[in-house]
């Protein structure tokens, strides 16, 4: 094996430094002491979804076309996956200079592509998803004793139980490796870690879990490293993780109190009861709720069709005398009855009560925050778009002033840029990107989506993504004296590539770093990406509910 690229999901030098100074990730320590490492800064928006293609393909949002979780069609969305990516991975670059690959668990890989070697997706992939090639994945639970995208906890919830099974997905990330490189004997590998940030969500500020979780990941590094012995090893993160010490910011609330936004009730891209009544933690989690039975009958089926339609008609109901989930919350939370709600109430009832944008009479707003960005409801571009085209730029500049201007409670500004997006994105796919990109101070405060209360909230213990993840890299065709400079995202693809010794497409954003020799640029071969297709998935938009992406 020429080169390893190993990926911790949200991995910072906070983080690394303190399982250091433990003693608990001996293996990862040993490629940084001896190698060359700098932090990696990420691009914007800092989030796994649009951060893991933008190193895979070297190139921004702009170009290789995620820019979210979620990728939008007008007011409604579909879940973010691999045939929204419109640039060639490094896989299948190396695939063009005859070289094979195995890639394990790398996000935003779901369905797989075909290239000489093999791949397993990763986050965002639902939870049997299409492997290249076909048969990989009923290989992998057959000869593995059963292997999952996402660990699941048993019905108790309990935490021990929870940690075991994070514990044994990360080892089963190393196995179905260590097969897959078996069978296919390949030049490059990529396997991507996610409970490194996965715990941070889960367990903020639990250092013990996450000295276990690193701890874990370490190992499998270290047998890793062991059993293939790669020429070059290469450490990489999409963003880093710390506890912020701001607020919270509820964008879509500032925006209508300044008279950009509409509030509904019931409408499209509501917040969740669920994720309402997260942050008392008020409800079980995804992972811990019970999954419904194959022997539930037709009659069962009818009454809960009954029961939510009579849900919907009461929360109609309260919603006409203005009584919405906003004012219950925390009325329930002092009476210690967020839990017993979270679980008796029906969805339904929340729906009829719930404030949320009214997309189509709204100026502006933010559908995630993970986005990092404001969307005009821009005429001939929405359905019903508002925002006139020749009044586009200066609706644009006086969102920019606007957000700009923003402060917390105490004075301190709340976004350290807000920029039109032409600032953050270049290429062919701006479009699918936000208007107006904002930029939280220092990644201290929280952007939140939620309407119809408070524009601030504060936070509590709340761990979540920063600007600066890790880069370390370590082996024969590493310069450990060589200059890291300030690496970016962007530069991981060139410098992997490099090993290689395979020039750099010359549309990519990302330089090959100065601890490779350069092998030059070149201008690829006419790439065809393919049809694109919506992914809708339950299982995976619970999961990015109990993490925090939607709201």
């Amino acid at each position: 094996m020429k080169t390893l690229l190993v990926g911790l999901d949200g991995a910072s030098w906070s983080v690394l430094e303190t399982v250091f100074e433990r003693g608990a990730t001996p293996n990862v320590q040993s490629i940084v002491s001896e190698g060359a490492s700098a932090p990696l800064e990420s691009q914007i928006p800092p989030w796994t979804p649009s951060a893991w293609p933008s190193i895979y393909t070297g190139k921004n949002p702009g170009k290789h076309g995620v820019f979210d979780f979620l990728r939008y069609e007008g007011y409604e969305w579909s879940l973010t996956n691999a045939t929204h990516v419109r640039e060639p991975s490094m896989w299948e670059v190396l695939d063009w200079y005859d070289r094979s690959s195995v890639v394990v668990n790398v996000p935003t890989t779901h369905p797989a592509k075909p290239f000489d070697g093999a791949l397993v997706p990763g986050y965002m992939a639902p939870p049997e998803p299409e492997c290249h090639p076909d048969g990989i994945f009923e290989t992998l639970r057959s000869e593995l004793d059963g292997y999952e995208v996402y660990p699941q906890s048993d019905v108790t919830g309990s935490e021990r139980t929870d940690l075991s099974r994070r514990l044994d997905a990360i080892r089963r990330r190393r196995e179905a490796f260590d097969l897959l490189a078996d069978r296919f004997d390949p030049d490059f590998g990529f396997v991507e870690f996610q409970q490194t940030d996965s715990i941070i969500h889960a367990r903020p500020g639990d250092a013990d879990a996450l000295e276990a979780v690193y701890g874990s990941v370490d190992e499998q590094v270290g047998r890793l490293l062991d059993r293939w012995d790669p020429d070059n090893v290469v450490v990489v993160s999409d963003h880093g993780a710390e506890a912020y010490d701001g607020c919270e910011f509820r964008v879509n609330e500032f925006l209508r109190r300044n008279g950009y936004l509409d509030a509904t009730t019931g409408g499209v891209g509501r917040p969740r009861w669920k994720a309402t009544l997260a942050e008392s933690g008020g409800t079980e989690s995804e992972s811990a709720s019970k999954p419904s039975s194959d022997s539930d009958s037709g009659d069962a089926d009818a009454l809960a069709n009954v029961a939510s339609g009579l849900a919907t008609r009461a929360g109609e109901a309260l919603a006409r005398y203005d009584v919405n989930v906003q004012r219950l919350v925390p009325l329930v939370q002092r009476l210690g009855l967020a839990g017993l709600l979270g679980r008796v109430v029906p969805e339904e009832f929340v729906t009829a009560t719930e404030q949320s944008v009214a997309f189509e009479e709204s100026t502006a707003y933010m559908r995630t925050r993970s986005e990092c960005g404001l969307r005009l409801n821009l005429e001939g571009r929405e359905p019903n778009g508002v925002v006139p085209r020749d009044e586009y730029e200066s609706v644009r500049s006086e969102l920019v002033s606007l957000l700009s201007s923003a402060t917390t409670p105490d004075g301190e500004p709340i976004f350290e840029r807000v920029a039109p997006r032409d600032e953050y994105f270049e290429g062919p796919y701006v479009e699918r990107g936000p208007d107006v990109v904002t930029v939280p101070e220092d990644f201290r405060h929280l952007l939140s989506v939620r309407v119809g209360d408070d524009v601030f909230a504060e936070l509590t213990n709340q761990w979540n993504h920063k600007r600066h993840g890790v880069f370390a890299a370590r082996g024969s065709d590493i310069d450990p004296d060589g200059s890291l400079g300030d690496p970016h995202v962007f530069d991981v693809c060139p410098t992997v590539l490099a090993t290689f010794g395979v020039p750099r497409a010359e549309s990519m954003d990302g330089e090959v770093l100065g601890v490779v020799s350069d092998a030059g640029e070149t201008t690829y071969r006419s790439y065809e990406p393919g049809a694109e297709t919506a992914t809708t998935d339950d299982d995976v938009e619970s999961r990015l509910e109990d993490m925090g992406y939607l709201e």
